[in-house]
């Protein structure tokens, strides 16, 4: 006598069997899904939030470029505070490269909405001396009003930053400040500035004012100067010895776009500490749907056990059990995706971000909550393959 041939399950009859499982109990499927859908969405989220603002971040650095550098005064052999030059900003302009140059000073000084304001009341805004072609060389902008020239610089007016206009409430030129014991104009207020962000919080007056009224004596705190992109690290080195011949040693110069990269990489690091959190809540996710499929398991052995005394393998039954917790997975991995995606397009169209969400992310994240479900399928699986089917049609 020939054989009778071994119970298969095809594949479309696998996955109805599955879905069928996952839709007897919906309020418990969702549950479960929720889980995994958590853990998803975060990660996707931070991850496209991340990628989205340093996509900004890209964007403004290729517009107003890395080739700004910045110059102080450091400290001489004995620990004491040094000056630049006056006329450093003639010298840097010496340099073969150097496009544009420009600078500030801090005077002691403080600037006020009116004569009426507390002296201690601040709000953090400092009078800076500017100088040389600032806007021009720091990449920053008028928002309204004029910029210095050579007869208004000798004034009593004063271009606030951004963050300055907005903290003492002026929105446009003609408006007066109280600064040195005296009212200032405001010839103009400026657009933030990305790469110096120090000019926010100013309140920028002209050197002649500054040297008739408070005494400056033309020592730049702050140099700035721009140069090719390709000759950046020559004019780099050449710059302190340029500045100070004497002590180039107490000249300190940086670049305000390797701050930038700096502050990228801590976000980059803010970044996978958040993801490591979006994978322990993926790993919850993940011992919910185990949790689930034991107890399905559990209520089913009437089933399980009707399934094999009419023919059906231990493989068949295992796989179907395998095949529900994959499709509660897939079911929180797509929620989990769909809503990390979502909440990313709000957060970069609020803060007016290109939406950058790596399709490489959403196919992954995906494939992660499979393989979540199938190894939290596997132990439930294997004790429904094991069900013997005298036992559990009789409990």
């Amino acid at each position: 006598m020939s054989a009778l041939p071994k119970s298969r399950l095809r594949t479309g009859d696998l996955f109805a069997l599955g879905l069928h499982g996952v839709r007897v109990h919906p309020m418990r499927a969702a549950l479960s899904a929720l889980g995994i859908a958590i853990g998803i969405a975060a990660m996707i989220a931070v991850i496209g939030i991340s990628t989205s603002s340093q996509a900004a971040v890209r964007e403004k650095l290729a517009a107003l470029g890395t080739n700004l550098l910045t110059m102080s005064a450091g400290k001489d052999l004995l620990g004491a505070d040094t000056k630049l030059p006056p006329d450093a900003g003639t010298r840097v302009l010496r340099i073969d490269g150097v496009e544009t140059s420009g600078w500030t000073t801090e005077i002691d000084y403080h600037v006020y909405r009116n004569d009426l304001t507390l002296p201690g009341e601040t709000g953090g805004l400092r009078v800076r001396v500017a100088g040389g072609d600032l806007l021009a060389t720091t990449g920053t902008a008028l928002a309204s009003g004029r910029w210095f020239n050579a007869e208004t610089e000798k004034h009593d007016l004063v271009v606030l930053g951004a963050g300055a206009a907005e903290a003492m409430g002026i929105t446009e030129p003609g408006n007066q400040v109280w600064l040195g014991g005296q009212y200032f104009t405001v010839l103009g207020i400026l657009q933030p500035s990305l790469l110096t962000p120090e000019l926010d919080s100013s309140a920028l007056v002209g050197a002649g004012i500054a040297a008739e009224r408070f005494g400056f004596d033309g020592s730049p705190t702050v140099l700035y100067e721009r140069s090719s992109e390709e000759r950046v690290p020559e004019v780099r080195d050449l710059l302190p010895a340029t500045i100070n011949p004497e002590a180039p040693n107490e000249v300190s110069v940086s670049r305000p776009s390797d701050a930038l990269a700096a502050k990228n990489t801590v976000d980059q690091a803010f970044t996978g500490l958040l993801i490591g959190v979006g994978s322990i809540a993926l790993l919850v996710g993940g011992i919910g749907v185990a949790n689930t499929m034991v107890i399905t398991v559990l209520e089913r052995r009437r089933e399980i056990g009707l399934r094999r005394s009419l023919g059906a393998t231990r493989a068949n039954i295992r796989n179907q059990f395998l095949m529900e917790a994959v499709l509660l997975a897939l079911l929180g991995g797509l929620v989990g995706a769909g809503t990390g995606f979502a909440v990313t397009a709000i957060v970069a169209a609020s803060n007016g971000w290109k939406l950058e969400v790596p399709v490489s992310v959403l196919i992954a994240g995906v494939l992660a909550t499979v393989a979540v479900g199938a190894v939290a399928g596997v132990l439930p699986a294997l004790r429904a393959a094991r069900t013997s089917p005298a036992v559990a049609l009789s409990s």
